[in-house]
């Protein structure tokens, strides 16, 4: 099945639904990893939107990506409660020791700002797939990613 055929199963297991372009979106990057730009205009037209809404909800939401992640996802948390208690200098470190900027991708790892996981309490957090990190630091973190990926 192509690419475009794909893109129509999605639209039409939504037909005449309301509020339909989150589901449409999170089903698009189920099935393609990101919500790639060359799908706007399809969705767009399946829901009588503008390619420009379609794209501002993408961009408006964080959890949407333009290209594919990484096998390994690490999500480093930028609220005030981590930032408060260091995330700002941990992040720096483990930019540095990883080689690469929140938001980008670089082999099988993709460095992603959240803006809450919910553990304030254990400032700062972090997420390594969909495991929760309390108390976060550059070396813990980088041991988590080395061990998933053994």
């Amino acid at each position: 099945m192509t690419k475009d055929d794909r893109l129509d199963a999605i639209l039409a297991a939504h037909a005449g639904r309301e509020g339909a372009l989150l589901p449409i979106l999170h089903d698009v990057q189920a099935e393609f990893g990101c919500v790639p730009a060359d799908c706007y205009q399809p969705i767009a037209d399946a829901l009588r939107l503008s390619r420009a809404e379609v794209a501002g909800v993408v961009s408006f939401y964080h959890d949407f990506r333009d290209a594919p992640a990484g096998r390994h996802v690490i999500k480093l948390c930028r609220a005030e409660a981590c930032q408060s208690m260091g995330g700002a200098e941990m992040i720096a470190r483990l930019e540095r020791a990883l080689g690469m900027k929140l938001g980008e991708t670089k082999g099988d790892v993709t460095l992603e700002a959240v803006y809450c996981l919910g553990l304030c309490a254990c400032a700062p957090a972090a997420m390594v797939d969909d495991r929760l990190v309390g108390r976060a630091s550059s070396e813990r973190i980088e041991a988590l990613v080395a061990e998933v990926s053994a």
